[in-house]
């Protein structure tokens, strides 16, 4: 038996929610977001579907995570949000994204040597305070503008909210990045792309979509707007199923205590299976005696502290269960389902942390 989960990805849905994306978002260009192993679905896999359904610009953080699509003969648009490596950019035919004016030196004299143009995305920081051109980013990006071997494809920022709680700052955020945008078309910059629009943006503020979106976590199935009134919430489809299998059944008297530090004792005669997952791939503690999975079409109870490899639920009433059948963490069986937003709340966290956390660990199927 392998140890942990198996996360199977359904990339049907994949195409599924791409197509709610474009809708909303009236067939702008898309820069998916697939970094992180495409949020822990498998960049590869993941890649390959959304470029065959159109999508014009893939986004990664780091350059390590270009070089696994580029190996994988993925040859579209690659833009690396964070990790300007000078060698990788050019070896890999990269499109970094510049924060400050001296990496834009850098990037300029090796393009220069090369005797090419590297196309690149500047970032501005409209109020995410993490990386991006700040103070007068006008005068820097026309400076930029101006360095031999870079040609400037695209302006960027980041909204400092995933979810846009604060819609008013967002707003700030968004009329702050138009000014420049504006000043810049008036200076007579030609560039091509002006981009802001996260998951939440795409769905919630249609005034920053500008001439492409930057969706993440809706690709993968979730809004990142936690309100449940949330307009496409209803529309998207989670991509990712995870299981685990039951490692063990065990037959315990009233009185026995469960799992570490005694945090659950069986109130009556229980049936107990033992979950061959725990921390170790992904999930979080934070869910003893704190989350439910799914058996036989019924939520059964996390029962204990999960541990290191393994996890105990309550089985008790459970009918026909064997040693080796699936207990369902995130998905549908029966009339039963349970995602990564309902795992995320009960966690203290964010669906992105569960699906990142649980998927990046877990053996991948996809169909």
């Amino acid at each position: 038996m392998n140890r942990g989960f198996t996360a199977e990805i359904d990339l049907n849905a994949v195409s599924h929610n791409l197509k709610v994306i474009k809708d909303i978002s009236r067939n702008l260009p898309l820069i998916a977001v697939v970094k992180a192993d495409a949020y822990g679905h498998g960049a590869v896999e993941i890649s390959g579907r959304l470029i065959r359904d159109g999508v014009e610009y893939l986004a990664v953080a780091f350059t390590g995570e270009a070089e696994e699509l580029r190996d994988a003969g993925i040859n579209t648009p690659i833009v690396v949000l964070f990790d300007p490596d000078v060698e990788d950019i050019f070896k890999y035919s990269l499109i970094p994204v510049i924060s400050d004016k001296k990496t834009a030196v850098v990037l300029s004299k090796e393009a220069e040597r090369r005797n090419t143009a590297l196309n690149v995305h500047l970032k501005i920081d409209t109020g995410m305070g993490r990386l991006g051109l700040t103070g007068d980013p006008v005068k820097e990006i026309l400076e930029i503008a101006g360095m031999r071997g870079i040609s400037i494809e695209g302006v960027m920022s980041h909204f400092s909210e995933a979810d846009i709680k604060d819609e008013s700052f967002a707003r700030m955020q968004i009329a702050s990045f138009n000014s420049v945008r504006k000043e810049l078309l008036q200076k007579g910059l030609q560039i091509r792309l002006f981009h802001i629009a996260n998951s939440a943006a795409v769905e919630a503020l249609p005034e920053s979509h500008f001439d492409a979106v930057r969706p993440g976590i809706m690709l993968y199935g979730y809004s990142p707007i936690e309100r449940r009134e949330a307009i496409i919430a209803h529309r998207l489809l989670p991509v990712m199923t995870v299981k685990a299998k039951i490692l063990a059944l065990r037959r315990l008297p009233a009185g026995t205590p469960i799992s570490y530090g005694r945090t659950f004792v069986t109130k009556r005669e229980s049936l107990i299976g033992v979950m061959a997952a725990g921390y170790a791939d992904g999930l979080s503690r934070r869910l003893s005696n704190n989350a439910e999975v799914i058996v036989g079409g019924r939520r059964v109870p996390v029962v204990g502290r999960v541990c290191m490899d393994l996890t105990m639920i309550d089985l008790t009433g459970i009918e026909h269960v064997e040693e080796g059948d699936d207990a369902v963490i995130i998905g549908k069986n029966g009339n039963e389902s349970i995602d990564a937003a309902e795992l995320a709340r009960r966690a203290d966290t964010i669906p992105y942390e569960i699906l990142t956390s649980i998927g990046y660990r877990a053996k991948k199927v996809y169909y």
